[in-house]
């Protein structure tokens, strides 16, 4: 399955702008032949927007989760993007799969937050694995932070993800995230993970890009630079089959030796 990463800041502080953003990048997605087009975490309406965040934030079935159903449906691709999710009194960091006529597919909430700003703003998600079905793949969803958790992605792992989907705003000064340990974390579950940052500066923020397809042999499919890019590249079910058959990590654990972990 051809997938797209989209590694833009978009317009800070704009919904608006962000879905014609969204809707651009939808059109080159498609007409790369991509199926899957992910954005990164808090595309919806920028990231270091401080108290604007919830004034901005929406239910996952609100009026910009409707308009980006209809960018995917017109376009034939499903959309995986971030934004802040109104959840009665809470407002969480979440991510939203919409399939390419325009169903909701999967919902989910960051479970570990990073840094005072995070914090101030958010309350965590407490539901760790959550997946969806699309084009013969079962897909995953973490957001940044999650991913540099390894049991968070083991736990994928063991419930079955092909392809890990992680929507970031990875910071200056830890791009070997990107580098080096989204790699490793393909190679080490066995699966694809596509990691989508944002890029350059924000508010106190500067984002390094650097966004990532990496395969289950630790070798990145297609990776972009620090500027605004879109790119793709493919998770192949045949490729992921023979990877596993031949580096057996899941079915060589040992549970029964690592319950001091929890």
């Amino acid at each position: 399955m051809r997938t797209a990463l989209l590694q833009s800041s978009g317009r800070p502080g704009s919904v608006a702008g962000n879905l014609a953003v969204l809707e651009e990048a939808a059109g080159r997605a498609a007409a790369a032949g991509a199926a899957l087009l992910t954005t990164p975490e808090m595309f919806l309406t920028g990231y270091a927007i401080g108290d604007a965040i919830g004034r901005l934030a929406e239910g996952a079935d609100g009026e910009s989760a409707d308009a980006v159903a209809d960018i995917a449906a017109r376009h034939g691709v499903a959309i995986a993007y971030g934004y802040p999710e109104r959840a009665g009194a809470a407002v969480h960091n979440s991510v939203q799969l919409i399939s390419a006529d325009g169903t909701r597919l999967a919902n989910y909430r960051k479970t570990h937050l990073f840094g005072c700003f995070e914090r101030e703003h958010f309350t965590p998600g407490e539901r760790q694995l959550v997946q969806a079905r699309l084009n013969g793949l079962t897909i995953g969803l973490l957001i940044c932070y999650d991913v540099e958790f390894p049991e968070n992605v083991r736990a994928h792992a063991l419930a079955g993800t092909d392809l890990l989907l992680v929507p970031t705003a990875q910071m200056h000064p830890y791009q070997f995230v990107a580098e080096s340990m989204i790699p490793v974390r393909a190679f080490e579950n066995q699966m694809y993970v596509a990691y989508v940052n944002r890029v350059g500066v924000e508010g106190e923020f500067e984002f390094v890009g650097l966004s990532v397809l990496a395969g289950p042999d630790g070798v990145a499919r297609t990776r972009a630079g620090r500027a605004e890019q879109l790119v793709c590249a493919d998770a192949d079910p045949a490729f992921l089959a023979a990877s596993r058959e031949a580096n057996p990590y899941l079915a060589d654990r040992r549970p029964g030796l690592y319950g001091s972990l929890v």
